[in-house]
Formats: C-alpha cells, structure tokens, sequence
C-alpha cells in the first residue's frame, strides 16, 4: 500500500490511478481526481459533485473534451473507451448556453440553446420555442451562420435584451424581461420598419458574384453541435432561411414564418444580394410602404383581430400558398385526356457571335414540353424549321412594362453545354402563358399539370402590381409624402441614380396596385415576387470543375446544379437532381463527384469553401424533395444526417 502514492514517469501512479484535470465553469475552479481508466464517465462526475461539496443542480452539466472538440455524453462508457489518459483536461460545463441570435429582420434576441445538440436539433427547438408549438418549421427551417468579420455589421445593439440569472430549462429566448415560452411569441410576426437609412449603410452589401459566394462560407455543419464548431456562449449568429424550398406556407398559421420570410427577402433585396428590374424594385418598395403603414395602424389590435382577417382573405390567398413546386394542386381535375396547347406568332432570336440579326418572328406552338417553331401558319402540318425540347431548360424573364418587353431567355440542354434561345411576345397574356409553359416544361412536365393555371395567374398579378398609374388624383400632397421616407425602401443604386421626391412619387404610383391587399396578403405577395425574380434561390459556390482551367461557380437550388461564369452570372449547363443517379465527396482534395442516369458525371473541387457546406446543401434539396405534403409530419432527422453528414 506505500507504494500507492508513488507516481510513474507516465503520470501514473503505481496503484494504476491517474489524476484527471478538470475545471468546472460555473465556480472557475480546476479540479483533480484520482481515476483509473475503468471508471465510466457517470462516475467520473459524480465523484467531481462530491468533491466539489456545493449545494447546485448540476443535471445540465456534462464533460467536454477540449483537446478532441468532443461531448462525453455517453455516460456508461469507460474513460478507456473515450481514449482519455492522464495529458487531458476536461471541462464540466453546462450544455444550455446563451446565444444572441440575429434573425431574418436583423432584430437580435438571446436564446439559450443546448451546445451539446446537432445544430439540425438545436435549430428545431429555437423554432418551436419562437411558435410556441411542436409542429415542425416545415422544409425550410432556420439554421444558423457565423457572423463573419468585415461581412455583417458588429456595431448594431441587440433590440431584443434578455434577463440574467433565469433558470435552467430547455430551449428559452427572452423578449425584454420576459421568457419567450411565457411571454408572446407572436411580436415575431410584426413586420417593423426601417427606422433610418444609416442602418442600411452599416451592413454589408455584396459587389459581385464572388462575394455573394464568400458569404455561403458560413453555414454551419447540421450534424455537429455548436460546441464542436468553436461557438462560444453569448457569441451573435445569424438565422436565416437557408434552403429556399417553401412547404406548406399557410397564412393562417404560419404568421411568424411568413413575417420571417418576407424580412429576409426584404432585406436580400435592399442589400443588393439578389438583383431586380427598376419597375420590380419600385413594387417591392411599394408594397414595403403598405406593409409598414398596416403594421404601424394596426400595432395595437392587429394580433387580436388576425385570425378573422385571416379568415377574410382566405380565398384571395389560396393561390398563393407557396409548396415545393412552388404551386397548389387545383379542385377541378379539368380535362385530362388531352393536354393543352399554344399556337400563336412569337418571335424567335438565336444569339451568335459576330451577328447583328435581331428576333424574326414564327408561328410556334407548343406541344408537351417541346416548342416548334414554322415559317407560317400554314407550314405548321410539316416539318418544323426549329424544334426545342425545354426539359433540362434554364428559363429567365427578360421584362420591361414601361417599354412593353415581354422576353423569355431559354438556355437548353446540349452535349456540349447550353443552346441559348430568346422568345418574345406581344403582350402580358400572352408572355404569361408562354413562360408558365417553358417554366413547366424545363421541369418535364405539361400544360397539363394542376399548376399550370396558377402559374399563369401568378405571372399576371406580378406583372400587374408593377403597371405605374399617374392618374394625377394619385398625386400626394407633400406632407403626406414625409412618411414614405423612400431612402429606406429602395436599394443604394436608386438612391444615387434618382432624387428622393422623384422615387417618392414613383412609390405612390406604384401603391396604388397594392393599396387595397390586407397586412397578410401584402407580406405573401412580396414573399411570391421575390420567388419570380430570375436569381432567386440559387446559392453560389466558388468551385474549380473538372477539366476546366478558371474558377467558376456552382450554383445549387431546390431542383438543380448550375455552372455559372463567375463575372457575369450566366449559365454554362445545368443538371436536374430528378437526374442524378448518387453524388460522393473525396474529403482529402475537396472533390464532390455527381453521377446521372444519361448524361456524363459532374465533378468539382470547392475553392475557398469547405466542401461539407456544398454536400449539405445537395443533399438538404434531397430530403426536402422526400417529404410529403402532411403538415403534421415530423421531420427525420436520421434521414436529414444520412443525407447530409460527412461518411467515417
């Protein structure tokens, strides 16, 4: 027995007990215990409590491992089989920590989030704290990114401040002085409007394409928890909508997701993340003018009164209820055993180096997903002078109300890249029809399909709410205009390109399409022409493709991968997930490898991005295109990880 305090040159001693350093957090206290490797990690804290003789629940407390980035939450096993030795310092710490989150409306608030959870949970539970519910967030949750230096303003002060002291619980976020869980989460669907135009200054606002791609660095992993990311207590996140996939998006219900969604468009738009036409940028203006005079008016009643205005707008909101396909299937079957068709003149443009030939027009008509396209009328029963099949087909608007543009820019599928194609129309209906087909059709699907009327209906109402009227019983008085403070409702560029009266005025103008919607419809309208813009949902990538010799992009949605030219935007090829076969990621070089049934594989190294982020987003798309349309299903997070989380 003397010989048990004799202590070995590997820091044993001669009884085969070591000392394992810990330091406790709460009391910055460090701490030995004589262990031995057979002791299971329950043990081990147990004796540490003893030890420590201080009357405290210490329930929420676990070991991490600093060394090894680990949880020791696997309290039966041994300290063995953790491959702990006596070199290791361990903290016990408590697993729910504060976090300041900044959400979609740039408010900040502070939650206590557990950091020994996967982010995928951590982020499920902050969501049914925020509604009060156990329903899931739907497909497109919120998940957290870092708040990178030189990215995103650090001199804005949280709005949202909370109490110190509360006690230990699950998931809690505090308004003021109250929890969140005690209080009403419902202040999260009031719309808030930008106080001053020094706010908009201070934030970040990507130049180019390689910058927008700079800031997808960010996302975090989904299967690791926030400790292993190097996430301190009380450090600020971002939460933001990261897959751009809208399932189930009900007004009725949803009113904190659809406030959420709108702040985010909002301010992708006014920070110049995602680009728009003049005409559009004043209709989203406008409808930020109505959004902000409904929520300033209704401050004090609005959250009583919702739910019967809610039930009031009902029938003019069921075309907008926004799902994976971006429609709604329709009550009426129609006629199904035949699929529609158009036929009219449309003017046709192929784009070729050294060429200055403009549109010439044909009689096209358009059958399944195929457009042909005659020299005549008469010539439609013979051979086509060109033929298109649109499945695979990228498809862009080309718009302009003031100047009656109405142009769909096709970039279809070869063997060697894209064929670029410009149609022109004559008129809005005829524009609509036409692009709801192309937009159908490069999906591979028909007139036929239930939501081909919708997106008919959809187009429309975009292009209506951006018609100017100046009918001069429109024209405000100037003290009337002093409220529209237009500085806060457009992007920069307009700012610099037009004085403040004249965007006021346009604004007015341009109020009058949308001054009769509801707070609700307003927000689902913004949200809807946001999804009409031509980038929207692509997130980019810097990335180095495979025979290729210049840094390009890769552009990931819900239903597709696009390479991209990383100066100006445009699309080289494009592959549709309902193609791919598998997708693999050698982790050593960064290369993510994709295969599809008829067409070569694609392959590419991520450059300045870890590849994981890239592999998360693929296979994100991939489990949100899995679900089913079931408002109470659950979401599974064992398929989300297998999808999505790095293979040992």
């Amino acid at each position: 027995m003397a010989l048990d305090g004799i202590r070995m040159p590997d820091g044993c001693y001669a009884d085969g007990t070591w000392e394992l350093k810990m330091h406790v957090t709460d009391l910055h206290r460090d701490v030995s215990l004589r262990v031995t490797g057979e002791i299971h990690v329950g043990g081990v804290m147990l004796k540490l409590a003893e030890k420590l003789d201080v009357k405290k629940d210490w329930s929420d407390h676990a070991l991490w491992w600093e060394k090894k980035k680990t949880w020791l939450l696997k309290t039966h096993w041994t300290l063995d089989k953790y491959g702990i030795q006596a070199d290791a310092r361990l903290l016990f710490t408590p697993q729910h920590k504060l976090l300041r989150l900044q959400l979609p409306n740039m408010k900040h608030m502070k939650v206590k989030v557990n950091f020994s959870d996967r982010v995928f949970k951590a982020v499920s539970d902050i969501c049914k704290t925020f509604s009060k519910s156990d329903k899931p967030c739907g497909d497109t949750f919120f998940i957290c990114i870092y708040s990178s230096p030189g990215l995103y303003s650090k001199t804005m002060t949280p709005t949202y401040d909370s109490r110190d002291g509360s006690p230990l619980s699950p998931t809690t976020a505090w308004f003021g002085d109250s929890p969140l869980s005690e209080g009403n989460p419902s202040i999260l669907a009031v719309s808030q409007p930008i106080s001053s135009p020094d706010i908009l200054a201070k934030l970040y606002k990507p130049q180019s394409l390689l910058d927008k791609a700079k800031i997808n660095q960010g996302w975090m992993d989904s299967s690791r928890s926030l400790m292993e990311q190097d996430v301190k207590e009380n450090e600020v996140l971002l939460l933001r909508f990261k897959y751009h996939s809208f399932f189930d998006l009900n007004p009725k219900y949803d009113a904190i997701r659809v406030n959420q969604l709108y702040e985010q468009a909002k301010w992708a738009i006014l920070l110049e993340e995602i680009e728009c036409t003049e005409e559009e940028m004043m209709m989203f203006a406008a409808l930020q003018y109505h959004i902000n005079k409904l929520s300033i008016m209704s401050s004090d009643n609005h959250m009583n009164n919702s739910e019967k205005e809610v039930d009031e707008v009902d029938a003019a909101l069921s075309d907008l209820e926004i799902t994976l396909e971006g429609g709604k299937t329709s009550n009426t079957l129609g006629d199904i055993t035949s699929i529609p068709e158009l036929a009219d003149y449309v003017k046709v443009f192929k784009p070729k180096k050294l060429t200055l030939k403009g549109y010439k027009q044909y009689w096209c008509t358009f059958k399944d997903i195929t457009i042909s396209c005659y020299k005549s009328k008469e010539e439609a029963h013979g051979t086509p002078s060109l033929q298109m099949n649109l499945r695979g087909c990228e498809v862009t608007p080309d718009v302009n109300i003031s100047a009656q543009k109405f142009n769909i820019k096709l970039l279809i599928p070869v063997a060697d890249g894209m064929n670029e194609i410009w149609l022109r129309c004559d008129a809005e209906k005829q524009y609509a029809h036409w692009m709801a087909a192309c937009r159908l059709a490069s999906k591979g699907k028909t007139m036929a399909d239930s939501s081909y009327n919708l997106e008919v209906h959809n187009i429309l109402s975009f292009l209506k709410m951006q018609h100017m009227n100046p009918d001069p019983q429109f024209i405000a008085e100037p003290a009337v205009t002093n409220d529209i403070n237009s500085e806060c409702l457009v992007s920069p560029r307009y700012l610099k390109k037009y004085k403040n009266k004249q965007i006021s005025a346009r604004i007015l103008e341009a109020h009058q399409n949308v001054a009769q919607m509801s707070l609700i419809e307003a927000k689902m309208r913004f949200i809807q022409a946001w999804q009409s813009l031509p980038e929207f949902g692509i997130t980019h990538f810097l990335a180095k493709f495979q025979g290729g010799k210049r840094d390009e992009l890769i552009g990931i949605t819900y239903n597709r991968l696009i390479r991209m030219d990383a100066n100006t935007g445009d699309a080289i090829k494009t592959w549709r997930f309902a193609n791919m076969k598998q997708w693999n990621v050698n982790w050593e070089i960064k290369m993510v490898t994709v295969e599809f049934a008829d067409e070569p594989s694609l392959a590419f190294i991520c450059a300045e991005v870890d590849c994981k982020v890239v592999h998360e987003f693929i296979g994100g798309y991939i489990f949100l295109s899995t679900r089913a349309k079931d408002q109470n299903e659950s979401l599974d997070e064992e398929m989300f990880y297998k999808l999505t989380r790095v293979r040992d």
